[in-house]
């Protein structure tokens, strides 16, 4: 891979990180209900956070042994999101 592609892709995923921001920032703006604006928000969270670890932490190029390594925090952080959900939809 050359310096150029590599340069390219690292701007290609800025520009999406940028775009997935964008849509962020103005969810709250989208006509439809606050459940629907707080899943896509962990959505877009969840993706950001997965073109970070994989493009700039170079996570792809690594062997199956980080992936399964990794696999537990992602569980509890999944879990966690699930647990704490309720708090953020829910009216009090």
């Amino acid at each position: 891979m050359t310096g150029t592609t590599l340069t390219r892709g690292y701007v290609i995923i800025w520009i999406w990180l940028l775009a997935l921001m964008t849509v962020s920032l103005f969810a709250n703006t989208l006509p439809v209900s606050r459940p629907a604006i707080v899943t896509l928000m962990f959505v877009v969270a969840a993706v950001k956070a997965v073109l970070v670890a994989l493009n700039f932490m170079h996570l792809r190029l690594e062997a199956w042994l980080i992936y399964a390594i990794a696999t537990a925090p992602m569980l509890l952080v999944f879990g966690l999101m699930l647990a704490l959900f309720p708090d953020f939809v829910l009216p009090r």
